[in-house]
């Protein structure tokens, strides 16, 4: 009789526990995959956020720096190319959003040459609040990357990648700046 009923637990027990097994496999990616989905959207809202305060920092500066112009028309290209590239993949959405961050931080540089403009306060009040969304950026980008490691992992790490492979379950792309330097937020000097 023992030896019936650790057959009867091998024969029946085991499917069983790979099934439950393969549904908390399925279960933890769907998750990893949600979170995902919701960092990039915290990483989407705060670039409109930037996007939509260019065209107000823009024309503050061209107020008192008219003759900064080609840095004014990139900045207003750049964020163009950015609202246009919303569809796009994470990797080509990054290169995009680095272009503009280098030349938001041309265009605050500018900024120093022009002590009526540091000291108007529209500047100081946009450069303030685009300071607190680049920081609100970075927080974003931290989370959805934290996000894309786990799925990733699950992705890639045995035996949870048979689950992944079976339901197509696929990488996700980090979200990463071409240049260094466009990782730092940009200085702000008041």
């Amino acid at each position: 009789m023992p030896s019936s009923f650790l057959f009867f637990l091998l024969v029946i027990g085991m499917p069983v526990l790979v099934i439950l097994w393969g549904i908390f496999a399925y279960n933890r990616l769907v998750k990893y995959r949600q979170q995902v989905s919701e960092g990039w959207s915290g990483i989407d809202v705060q670039l409109k956020k930037r996007s939509n305060l260019i065209p107000n920092l823009v024309k503050v500066v061209k107020g008192y720096a008219a003759h900064e112009k080609s840095t004014l028309t990139e900045v207003t290209e750049l964020r163009a190319q950015c609202v246009s590239s919303v569809g796009n993949s994470v990797d080509q959405r990054g290169k995009v959003e680095g272009g503009l961050a280098s030349a938001l931080t041309k265009l605050l540089l500018v900024a120093e040459n022009y002590p009526d403009l540091k000291a108007d306060n529209n500047f100081r009040d946009l450069q303030s609040t685009l300071t607190e969304v680049e920081n609100d950026i970075e927080m974003a980008r931290r989370y959805y990357n934290g996000a894309v490691r786990l799925m990733n992992v699950s992705v890639e790490s045995f035996p949870s990648n048979l689950v992944a492979k079976q339901f197509h379950f696929t990488r996700a792309e980090y979200f990463q700046l071409e240049n260094p330097a466009d990782r730092q937020a940009p200085g702000v000097k008041l």
